[in-house]
């Protein structure tokens, strides 16, 4: 088969979860299919590390996708002009965007549907291409992957289709997760928290993230115990808001929050490892890597108990209303006091952390890729 691959997320040390899952999918699919021939479609000048093998062709696209306006010239145009000029079996693409004009059998991976619920966390444009353009993608879709049951269910309901165009394709996490030494976690206390514990967030400093209830949580769990516990939120302040901002200005114990930004593979895998908690409170997610991440340290989980995550984290976490800022601050008090829930909840987390790898994601993906030609 010809496949072309949207692959415009693909940005070296800057990649999110989609460039991610494109990264991780795409190098083991293409190493694993050398009987396949594969056009890299990018929106800029590649880095050649994203030439995962010799089956793989990139092609370099005008204009770069990163508004509304050049959403639409790219895949109306360009990237049309270019499958015109490929004449692959199946165009993929990672990120849900769809060629609306083109001919060729197209498989979207839908990620999650968060700007349907709450088109108030994005600039009103995006929300707007978004809501306008993805019922549309759906529909012209030759198939559709994503990643939680959840998901699923929610592509079928919201925009009437099919469930058996649908197939189920979880995500991952990175590679290089995994526990470290009591001194190398006392090392790096030292060096982030001035020798104190912390709970760790991890992800853009998004408003679905609920970083507003989760600073009012850490305050009030503070308020109510005795601990020297800090918080790590790690992750770009892109996303930054007012609201987030007076929040976390208004803190009785803002000085332990501490803000390290986006931090390199390496530094984040040992941030995780160290920790005694994640803290993941969004309130929508459509998969939600983190607490995966954290289950590959050994570590214990306090995630929300709404959308995909009771399905991704199972019982490595506790599960709490991302609303109840109350609900919250318990569960940081017993995950830290209470010792035969946490360690329940590690040994559970070692036994669930297995069940999310990168093969099993790559070899769903190219079975719903098949799907989408026949």
């Amino acid at each position: 088969m010809k496949i072309a691959v949207n692959t415009r997320l693909l940005l070296r040390g800057r990649m999110d979860g989609i460039g991610w899952f494109i990264h991780e999918t795409m190098q083991r699919m293409t190493r694993q299919h050398p009987e396949h021939q594969f056009y890299f479609l990018f929106d800029r000048k590649y880095d050649e590390k994203f030439v995962f093998s010799d089956n793989v062709t990139p092609v370099v696209l005008f204009p770069q996708a990163r508004h509304p306006f050049l959403y639409f010239l790219y895949f109306e145009f360009a990237v049309r002009k270019a499958l015109n000029k490929i004449q692959p079996d199946v165009f993929l693409s990672p990120d849900g965007y769809l060629s609306l004009g083109s001919k060729f059998p197209q498989l979207a991976v839908f990620h999650d549907l968060n700007f349907e619920y709450y088109p108030q966390d994005l600039p009103k444009l995006e929300a707007k291409y978004y809501r306008y353009f993805f019922p549309r993608y759906a529909r012209k879709a030759s198939c559709i992957a994503t990643v939680s049951e959840y998901s699923k269910a929610d592509i079928s309901r919201l925009y009437n289709v099919d469930s058996e165009k649908i197939d189920v394709v979880y995500s991952a996490a990175k590679d290089g997760f995994s526990p470290i030494e009591l001194c190398e976690k006392q090392k790096l206390q030292q060096e982030y928290t001035k020798g104190c514990p912390y709970f760790i967030f991890v992800g853009s400093l998004h408003p679905r993230k609920n970083l507003v209830n989760l600073f009012k949580a850490f305050d009030l769990f503070k308020q109510q115990n005795q601990s020297d516990q800090k918080l790590l939120i790690v992750g770009n302040k892109k996303w930054w808001t007012e609201d987030m901002r007076l929040t976390y200005e208004n803190m009785q114990f803002r000085e332990d929050v501490i803000f390290p930004g986006r931090v390199e593979n390496d530094v984040l895998f040992k941030m995780i490892a160290g920790a005694e908690a994640l803290t993941y409170v969004s309130y929508f997610e459509g998969f939600g890597v983190p607490p995966i991440e954290a289950y590959q340290c050994h570590i214990p989980v306090i995630t929300s108990k709404v959308t995909s995550m009771p399905e991704i984290a199972g019982d490595g976490a506790i599960l709490v209303d991302p609303f109840d800022v109350q609900d919250i601050a318990n569960a940081m008090r017993d995950i830290l006091f209470d010792k035969d829930r946490r360690e329940e909840l590690i040994r559970n987390a070692i036994n669930r952390k297995n069940v999310f790898t990168w093969q099993r994601t790559t070899d769903l993906l190219y079975n719903c890729l098949v799907k989408a030609v026949q």
